[in-house]
C-alpha cells in the first residue's frame, strides 16, 4: 500500500474530497492489487459509490479517466513495484462450503502474507523511525478500544518491563482515560485503531495532538482519523475470511516497536530488566522446574 503509485498525491488531496470521493480514494489506497485487476464498476461497487464517482477521482487527480488509473498500477505490478498487498477477503458462503480445514489454511496464509509484508522496506523504515520516538519519550501513553485493547496493554506492559514510563488507557471505572490530562509535549500516545474506529479512541488522539503530544498509530490505512492526526502512521492489513479482522498484524508491529525500543534503550533496558526479574523471583511469579 505504501509504495503504490498514487498513495502520496491521494493522501495529501484526501481531505479536499467530498464524501464519495473519499470513499473511492480509499478503495484505491487500500486496494492496489484490485486496481489493476478488477474492472471500474466491480471497484464502484466494492467502494459503495457510482462508477462515474471513480471517474471523477481520476480526474480530481490529473488524468483524463479511470482506465488510465487501472493502466498505472497494472505497470507496478508488472514491475513488482506495489509490494504488499494481502489477499481479499473471500465471503463467508464460500468459506463454509468449502469446509474448516480450506478457513483455517486460508487465515493462516493470508497472516503469514500480512505479517511478512512488514519486512518490506518502507515499513520497517516507519517502525524504526515510530520506535526511535517512543524510545525517547518522557512518558508513553498506550490505546487500543474494542478489538484493539490487546495490543495496547501488550505494549505498555513491555514498555513497563523495560523501564519506560507507560500508562495504558481504557475504560475501567470510566477513569481510566483521565491519565491524558497530564500528557505534554515530550511525551507519546501509541494507538491502534482499526475500522470500524472507535469514536472515543479518535476523541483521545485528538485530545493528545492538542497538547502536542507526538501519535504513533497503527492502523488499517493511510487515510485512517488517526493516521491524519499522527507523526508516524503504521499500516496494517486487516483482512480475513472470517468474520472478524485479523488483529495478528497489529500485534507483530507492537511486538517489532517493543523489540527496538529495548535495543535502543540499551543499558537503561537491561537494568529495568534485571530489576523485573528480582522483583518477579520475590514474588514467586512463575513456576519452578521440577528440582528446584
Amino acid at each position: 500500500m505504501i509504495s503504490a503509485p498514487l498513495t502520496k498525491k491521494i493522501v495529501q488531496s484526501f481531505e479536499a474530497l467530498s464524501g464519495q470521493l473519499q470513499s473511492a480514494a480509499r478503495f484505491v489506497l487500500d486496494h492496489p492489487h484490485d486496481v489493476a485487476l478488477k474492472s471500474m464498476r466491480d471497484q464502484a461497487r466494492a467502494a459503495n459509490v457510482k462508477p462515474a464517482t471513480m471517474t471523477r477521482l481520476a480526474q480530481h487527480l490529473g488524468f483524463q479517466g479511470y482506465e488510465e488509473i487501472r493502466a498505472l498500477y497494472a505497470t507496478a505490478i508488472r514491475k513488482g513495484e506495489l509490494g504488499f498487498a494481502g489477499k481479499v477477503g473471500v465471503q463467508a458462503a464460500r468459506q463454509k462450503t468449502q469446509g474448516d480445514k480450506a478457513l483455517s489454511s486460508e487465515m493462516a496464509h493470508l497472516i503469514a502474507q500480512q505479517i511478512g509484508g512488514l519486512a518490506e522496506p518502507a515499513f520497517v523504515d516507519r517502525m524504526v523511525a515510530a520506535a526511535k520516538c517512543i524510545a525517547a519519550a518522557d512518558h508513553v501513553y498506550c490505546l487500543g478500544l474494542r478489538s484493539c485493547h490487546t495490543v495496547a496493554w501488550y505494549m505498555a506492559y513491555i514498555l513497563s518491563l523495560i523501564g519506560c514510563r507507560s500508562t495504558m488507557l481504557d475504560g475501567a471505572a470510566a477513569i481510566g482515560f483521565d491519565p491524558i490530562v497530564h500528557a505534554k509535549a515530550r511525551d507519546v500516545l501509541v494507538v491502534n485503531s482499526i475500522k470500524p474506529y472507535a469514536r472515543q479512541t479518535v476523541e483521545i488522539a485528538e485530545y493528545a495532538d492538542s497538547r502536542k503530544v507526538a501519535i504513533v498509530a497503527i492502523t488499517d490505512s493511510e487515510v485512517a482519523p488517526i493516521a491524519r492526526l499522527a507523526k508516524h502512521v503504521i499500516v496494517v492489513g486487516t483482512e480475513s475470511p472470517s468474520f472478524f479482522h485479523a488483529m495478528s498484524p497489529s500485534f507483530a508491529v507492537a511486538e517489532i516497536l517493543n523489540a527496538l525500543v529495548a535495543g535502543q534503550r540499551g543499558a537503561n533496558s537491561l537494568n529495568a530488566l534485571r530489576k523485573t526479574d528480582e522483583r518477579l523471583e520475590r514474588f514467586r511469579v512463575f513456576l519452578k522446574s521440577s528440582g528446584k
